[in-house]
């Protein structure tokens, strides 16, 4: 019998402060349920350019 398809869904989150001051942005990358969460995720995330907790955004 096939397994049916998950729900869940790699994303990439990526820092949306750091190309405002000039630097690099980090990015990292996670997964979320698409039935559950069907919204662009926002999570506060630690980014070593900035030496700082920034917020990130899902990107495509």
């Amino acid at each position: 019998m096939a397994k049916a398809k998950g729900n869940r869904i790699t994303i990439t989150l990526e820092c949306t402060e750091a190309r405002k001051e000039g630097k690099s942005p980090s990015r990292y990358t996670t997964q979320k349920n698409k039935r559950n969460d069907t919204e662009r995720m926002e999570l506060k995330k630690y980014n070593p350019a900035l030496k700082r907790r920034t917020i990130h955004k899902e990107v495509k």
